[in-house]
């Protein structure tokens, strides 16, 4: 996954990521509008988002506030809305969460501890501002710009799952390091096969990660979150699966052919395919433990 440029270009009101005043206007914002709302006192940033690939229906949008000298803001809720335009009345307003990120005690390299993770309904393809405002003592309001597509480009939900011969430990004969950059190698994860999961009428997890060469700061130690569902798992008949998206590992060598059967256009990505070998549920970018918890139970139990 890759962050949003900490200037967002499309979006003419926010100058810089870390911009502390407001540009002069002609005239006030309109009451109710999203500019209003944003130009509330305290600080006006560019959210960076967390997730990608936004398609209509019910919406995930995770995303990070950073105040202009770095620091994430992150009480336990934030407000958040959605409009058309920044000039528009907001057509969508709820409530993020804030989501963990990574494993406690376990993920060591992560280098932001949580983000906000917001559902909206969006019946409509096209392109969008939302706004978030923390709630708590520290006044700061994030505005982005997200486009939302008739379609995903990767695989929808309840869509077939590609049957990907995915490398396991018996393919490679034990050879470990061309299957993880997990470190410790993450072997449990690299049991199964989708190709042989779905023959078998099994229920997974599929996430594609790598957790040397991610990149970006909302990415997330996604394997260490799939792999301790797995433990949490261990007596169901549920499979859990880590793909990396490199070819042989090294990101000169470009995307390799898993990444491109399932369309991936960020990562990473987790999908949960159930026994019938149909995607439940998908999740862009960092998922939480939390989210994931709950998403097996109502989706793969």
């Amino acid at each position: 996954m890759r962050a949003l440029p900490a200037a967002l270009a499309l979006i003419g009101l926010v100058t810089a990521c870390g911009s502390t005043s407001h540009p002069v206007q002609r005239s006030a914002p309109k009451p109710g509008t999203l500019e209003a709302l944003w130009k509330q006192p305290g600080e006006s940033v560019a959210l960076i988002l967390g997730s990608t690939d936004f398609s209509t229906g019910d919406v995930r949008i995770s995303f990070l506030v950073v105040n202009n000298r770095g620091r994430v803001i992150d009480p336990p809720k934030a407000r958040f809305w959605l409009a058309r335009a920044i000039a528009a009345v907001p057509v969508r307003q709820t409530v993020a969460h804030r989501e963990t990120v990574g494993v406690p005690g376990v993920s060591k390299d992560e280098t932001v501890k949580a983000l906000y993770v917001a559902h909206v309904r969006v019946p409509t393809a096209g392109t969008y501002y939302i706004l978030a405002r923390p709630i708590g003592r520290v006044h700061i309001g994030g505005l982005a710009q997200v486009v939302v597509n008739e379609r995903s480009a990767t695989p929808e939900v309840g869509e077939k799952a590609y049957r990907s011969n995915t490398p396991t430990l018996a393919s490679a004969y034990g050879r470990v390091a061309q299957l993880t950059t997990r470190i410790p190698p993450d072997r449990a994860l690299l049991r199964y096969s989708v190709k042989d999961s779905l023959a078998a009428h099994a229920p997974f997890v599929l996430t594609f990660a790598t957790p040397r060469w991610c990149s970006s700061r909302t990415c997330g130690p996604v394997v260490d979150v799939v792999d301790a569902a797995r433990r949490r798992f261990a007596r169901t008949a549920v499979r859990f699966i880590h793909v990396e998206i490199y070819a042989g590992n090294d990101p000169r060598k470009g995307f390799n052919r898993w990444y491109k059967e399932w369309h991936l256009t960020s990562e990473p990505w987790t999908f949960l395919v159930g026994a019938d070998g149909r995607i439940k549920a998908k999740f862009s970018g960092s998922v939480s433990t939390r989210e994931l918890d709950a998403a097996i139970q109502h989706d793969l139990r």
